[in-house]
């Protein structure tokens, strides 16, 4: 690794295994609609609840971490992980499961807004494209671990909540790792406040990437949430076995992000990002009118490879365009990460009127304007 540190980059990218833990919403999302027998929009509540807090605490997370630091902002993120894991491990009841993914939202938007400004200030400039896609594979190893985890927790105690048991006591550890690494901060000479945040939305660019983001987020959530429903309702699969559909597509994220951290340092990472998108499109599109569960779980699995990389392409881009604005571009990106609680109830929506299959064209629009704003950071 070409760190300007390894023992405080090491604390750095362990915090994306807690940042992936924001993801077992996609299999809590089944589990909970068969445990409270919830309707389609009362399930797609649950990611909601976890995503709203991007929108709400992104910007004051970024004048926070300008003011304090960003360690000591992204320690305060993962603790509050840590006490909405333990919540439904000890009380399991709908009201106290959404409170827990509160929880787990506002420490998730914390670390995300956090750990990337901070991963840039322990490793070399120019390889922040390449990290970042290292640290997003990190996350989702902890992604795929999730379903995975579920699935061994049902089988070994018949309780699937003994995974929060585990986030918890890893959150924790990751927290105290992190509080006792000393990390030198690069400090911005811009103040940092609501106005010039904000203002930076005046600026086409951001304002299209941010949107970009949106979009994204809400690609990769609405995928996560819906796989079962699609596998279950579709093609009548069991709630346990669509699981691992889940993981299938983390599992295809984990790879395609691997080799991205490899694929950025050799190659143009603008016509890297003009492929993944476009072949998003096409394989979004082919899900669509999947015949069989064959297909569907091979699209499943494209569609991670293809779209994995498309975050932090799309973030470390733009940053690279304007690289003295990062805690705000940073902010503004983690506040559209709210595309996750957006997309998933439009998809429910559109479930209960025309059916699994359909809800994914909302997907397919999603990914047809990310193709398009491509041309936009090439243009500039």
């Amino acid at each position: 690794m070409n760190v300007k540190n390894l023992n405080k980059v090491m604390p750095v990218l362990l915090c994306y295994i807690v940042m992936g833990f924001v993801d077992i919403v996609g299999v809590s999302t089944g589990y909970a609609k068969r445990d409270f027998n919830l309707s389609p929009e009362l399930a797609q509540l649950i990611p909601s609840m976890v995503f709203v807090w991007f929108f709400i605490l992104s910007i004051p997370v970024g004048i926070l971490q300008h003011k304090f630091g960003k360690k000591k902002i992204l320690s305060i993120g993962i603790f509050v992980t840590a006490i909405g894991m333990f919540i439904p491990f000890t009380v399991y009841s709908y009201p106290t499961f959404l409170f827990s993914f509160i929880l787990l939202g506002v420490g998730n938007t914390i670390i995300q807004v956090s750990s990337n400004p901070l991963l840039k200030d322990t490793v070399h400039k120019d390889k922040f494209s390449s990290y970042m896609s290292f640290s997003q594979f990190i996350k989702a190893i902890s992604s795929l671990i999730g379903p995975i985890l579920v699935t061994f927790m049902v089988s070994q105690y018949n309780d699937w909540k003994q995974v929060f048991l585990v986030y918890g006591i890893v959150s924790i550890v990751s927290g105290i790792w992190l509080v006792f690494t000393k990390i030198t901060e690069s400090e911005s000479l811009i103040n940092v406040t609501f106005s010039s945040t904000i203002g930076l939305l005046k600026n086409s660019l951001v304002l299209a990437m941010v949107l970009g983001i949106f979009l994204i987020v809400g690609i990769d959530v609405g995928m996560n949430t819906n796989i079962q429903n699609l596998l279950v309702g579709k093609f009548n699969m069991d709630l346990e076995d669509a699981s691992l559909g889940i993981s299938l597509y983390f599992f295809a994220l984990m790879i395609s992000r691997f080799f991205g951290a490899i694929l950025l340092l050799k190659i143009n990472n603008q016509k890297f990002l003009f492929w993944s998108a476009l072949l998003t499109v096409i394989f979004i599109g082919l899900i669509v009118i999947a015949p069989n569960v064959f297909y569907a779980l091979v699209l499943i699995a494209l569609i991670g490879l293809v779209s994995g990389n498309l975050f932090p392409l799309v973030f470390s881009l733009t940053i690279d365009k304007i690289p003295e604005r990062a805690n705000e571009i940073s902010a503004l990106m983690i506040m559209a990460v709210i595309g996750g609680a957006v997309i998933p109830p439009i998809m429910g929506v559109v479930n209960s009127v025309a059916g699994i299959s359909a809800s994914f064209l909302v997907l397919f629009v999603c990914a047809i304007y990310i193709f398009l704003s491509n041309y936009k950071l090439k243009n500039n």
